[in-house]
């Protein structure tokens, strides 16, 4: 009895043990499809739950701050605004929202620890304006992350971790209008968004301040035009002092174009040296680099020319009309370009004078003042001009050369000059006594025939001996050289009175 009843106790204590692990194991049993459910509400999203975890207020729903690591789901189809800011999500995956919301026009997704961005991520949520994620940790931006966002206006990317931008990242983002990128870590000046062919088209804000950036494309920043100057912000990155950075500021100071203006004392550079000295972009010209102070420049051009005058407003699309120096209306012969551009030419001198833009749209006006001057001349003439100078130049050079050659280098023709001067003379003077002799003849033939008086003319008259060479000598043998200028004086005078048909009387 004792040893069944033991038996009976042991297998009672044996069904007794069975039975509570039953029991221990039954509630973990139930907590099975908890735990499923658990781990794909992390996947997917929890309930959603309008009166305790979050707001709904019309089309609005407001999940903020109410430390959540998920979105939760379903959304209601017409949800317009969703804020999912100053929560805990980490990861924004293609399945976050299991059906598309066609009416969400603005998410929210600011202060979250977002370091993953899916690239399906916005495939549901195609009609978004408005999209926030900034003051997350994001790393990167890959190529065509955004391209489902066709109708996207609004980027707010600052105060994240950016430090790579592919070129490609924006593409598709056709109507974006304003992109914040400010307060990251980029190193590149994504000129892509602005320069022109690759530019997005819609957009009219960039800011890129407070990053990494070394180096700007200057001469493709001065290119582009106002609107696009007006809202593009770069102040606060480490830029080299130069006097090029220091000339594109301070035109855009003069323009008072708002990136300029109101961030004046956040536009700094580092002097070069060990110590990286942070000054004012715009102090550039007093103390530092002597660059040239930077001054407004108006047209000027000469006369045939053409010239185009730019109505650069600060914003796009406004409605532009000019007039011309002394008040008057623009006339039709005039040509304007399709961005409203003057076009004025073949220029006169009475074109010179200011002339007015005026720039209006419905909520903004501005005036844009030119002075043109127009030169009184052409500049085709102010070439011939200078051809002219230097000809008359080298005429007098090579004039002087040949003074200097007929006075040094021709043979002399002095009658001192051994062998030449005699013979010559003797040659002259031989010349002379046979023209005086015809002479003689001539006017005694004519004495007796006409009946009047001849009065005979005196000549100098040859010695009777002859030198050895057998032609006369007309001077002494002791006379002196006299200049060459004199004798052929001398000589001209003798040809005179032997040619002429009044004799000379003695």
């Amino acid at each position: 009895m004792m040893g069944g009843s033991l038996w009976i106790s042991h297998g009672a204590t044996e069904a007794l043990f069975n039975g509570r692990s039953f029991i221990a194991v039954l509630p973990l049993a139930l907590l099975l499809p908890t735990v499923r459910v658990s781990a794909q509400t992390m996947m997917i999203g929890g309930p959603l739950d309008c009166e305790e975890t979050c707001v709904c207020a019309s089309n609005i729903v407001s999940c903020s701050m109410k430390n959540l690591t998920y979105v939760p789901t379903p959304l209601p189809n017409y949800t317009a605004v969703l804020d999912l800011s100053f929560n805990s999500i980490t990861r924004l995956r293609a399945e976050w929202t299991p059906h598309s919301l066609n009416r969400l026009h603005s998410l929210i997704l600011s202060h979250n620890n977002l370091t993953f961005l899916s690239s399906e991520a916005f495939v549901s949520v195609t009609k978004l304006h408005y999209l926030d994620l900034s003051f997350n940790s994001l790393r990167q931006l890959d190529e065509c992350i955004f391209e489902p966002l066709e109708h996207l206006e609004v980027l707010l990317l600052y105060s994240n971790c950016i430090s790579q931008v592919n070129r490609a990242a924006f593409s598709g983002l056709d109507n974006l209008q304003r992109l914040y990128l400010s307060q990251n870590k980029i190193s590149r000046f994504p000129l892509e968004l602005v320069k022109n062919r690759t530019r997005l088209e819609a957009l009219r804000l960039l800011d890129v301040s407070s990053n990494k950036i070394k180096a700007l494309p200057l001469s493709d920043l001065k290119a582009l035009p106002a609107w696009i100057k007006n809202s593009l912000y770069f102040h606060n990155n480490p830029l080299p002092c130069t006097c090029d950075l220091h000339d594109l500021v301070a035109h855009w100071h003069l323009k008072a174009l708002s990136s300029t203006m109101d961030f004046k004392d956040s536009h700094t550079c580092l002097l070069p040296g060990l110590q990286k000295e942070k000054i004012a972009i715009l102090d550039l010209d007093k103390h530092y680099l002597n660059c040239s102070e930077v001054k407004v420049m108006d047209k000027s051009a000469y006369l045939e020319q053409r010239l185009v005058l730019d109505c650069d407003s600060r914003q796009r699309d406004m409605m532009k009309n000019w007039v011309l120096p002394g008040n008057i209306s623009l006339s039709r012969a005039m040509e304007t370009l399709y961005d409203g551009s003057l076009v004025i030419g073949p220029l006169k001198a009475e074109d010179s004078g200011v002339y007015t833009c005026y720039a209006t749209s419905d909520s903004f006006n501005e005036t844009l003042y030119v002075t043109v001057t127009v030169f009184n001349s052409t500049k085709s003439g102010g070439l011939e001009n200078l051809k002219t100078a230097y000809t008359t130049l080298i005429a007098c050079l090579v004039s002087l050369v040949m003074v200097l050659i007929y006075l040094y280098l021709t043979p002399c023709r002095c009658a001192c000059c051994p062998g030449q001067g005699l013979e010559k003379s003797d040659s002259f003077h031989s010349s002379t006594v046979s023209l005086s002799q015809a002479h003689e003849e001539t006017g005694q033939e004519r004495g007796v025939g006409r009946g009047f008086a001849y009065r005979h003319v005196a000549f100098m008259q040859p010695k009777d001996q002859l030198e050895q060479n057998g032609r006369l000598n007309p001077i002494e043998e002791d006379e002196e050289c006299q200049g060459d200028r004199e004798r052929r004086r001398s000589d001209a005078e003798s040809v005179s009175s032997v040619c002429s048909d009044t004799p000379m009387v003695v």
